[in-house]
């Protein structure tokens, strides 16, 4: 089943003069892209990086200051001989700051389970400020009504408390803000038409992804076409999020390393006293392409305080 968020209150403001999902490169020029709703301005789409190679996180959680990134549910797709196929999405919590985001819910079926998993966490429900689903699917959707007091990102239709839509312009390719230079939410079309992923900054393996159906899964390049609305804009996508990520939480599969080679062909992993590989080929691990300005967040400030990262109701 598809279902397809609607814009829920319109466009705040023009974006900035920077209009990319995210930096990619300083010298990145700016040309016409196609947005959600016709032409606008819009990143040129690099190649993909060359010498990219992907490899098992082989843990579920990524520390960081302030966010420490814990995947709480892997996803997985499991194809049934009968031609359907048994499915579920990742769930990822996002914690360590003002804000306390939770990355797609789950199905339905996962009610108790997701309630018990953040309470080992030391958490409740009523503790989560923000609420991101990557798209509108029942296995990413299924327990948004567990946060009736956060608030709630479905792709792209942001709302609060009672039914109070809020205008961002994710549309036009501005990140919407969570907290500045940290965290935020970014549009990454293809899957669906709005779907978005969820960058998480200055992690200890740099900078982490939660992709949701982006990705289906690591080594998924024989598969996620055909689940796509637009396969085109998804490859761009793709590559955006490849060009800037050291990890990537994937939508039904465990969390995966990315690592890219420097300008002198050499991959920029480093091992550590005990022998174990290193992320990114900045420092600390954090990766080489330069972070430029975000968009501040688009919250109205008689909604918030203008950054994303507003109080609970």
């Amino acid at each position: 089943m598809r279902t397809l968020a609607g814009g829920g209150g319109g466009e705040y403001r023009a974006c900035a003069a920077r209009r990319a999902l995210w930096p990619l490169r300083r010298d990145a020029r700016p040309t016409s892209t196609t947005s959600d709703l016709g032409p606008s301005p819009g990143p040129v789409t690099p190649p993909m990086p060359r010498g990219v190679r992907t490899s098992p996180l082989g843990a579920r959680e990524v520390a960081g200051a302030p966010y420490t990134l814990r995947v709480l549910q892997e996803g997985y797709c499991c194809p049934q001989p009968n031609g359907a196929f048994r499915a579920d999405g990742s769930v990822t919590l996002v914690w360590g700051g003002p804000v306390t985001a939770l990355v797609d819910t789950g199905g339905p079926w996962d009610r108790q389970r997701l309630v018990s998993l953040l309470a080992e966490r030391g958490l409740s429900p009523d503790d989560v400020t923000h609420v991101v689903c990557t798209h509108g699917h029942s296995d990413h959707v299924g327990n948004i009504n567990l946060f009736p007091a956060a608030t709630l990102l479905v792709g792209h239709d942001l709302s609060r408390g009672d039914g109070c839509y809020l205008p961002h312009d994710l549309a036009k390719g501005c990140p919407y803000v969570l907290h500045p230079g940290r965290l935020e939410v970014v549009a990454t079309p293809g899957h669906t038409i709005d779907h978005v992923s969820v960058v998480v900054r200055d992690t200890s393996l740099g900078t982490v992804v939660v992709a949701g159906d982006l990705f289906e899964r690591e080594e998924d390049e024989e598969e996620w076409r055909a689940s796509s609305e637009d396969p085109a804009r998804q490859e761009q996508s793709r590559r955006r999020v490849m060009a800037v990520a050291d990890v990537i939480v994937p939508g039904h599969g465990p969390p995966f390393r990315v690592f890219r080679e420097r300008g002198d062909g050499k991959v920029p992993w480093e091992e550590d006293d005990e022998g174990n590989a290193t992320a990114g080929g900045g420092p600390k691990g954090h990766g080489d392409i330069p972070r430029g300005d975000v968009t501040p967040g688009d919250v109205p400030e008689e909604e918030g305080n203008g950054t994303g990262n507003d109080p609970k109701p």
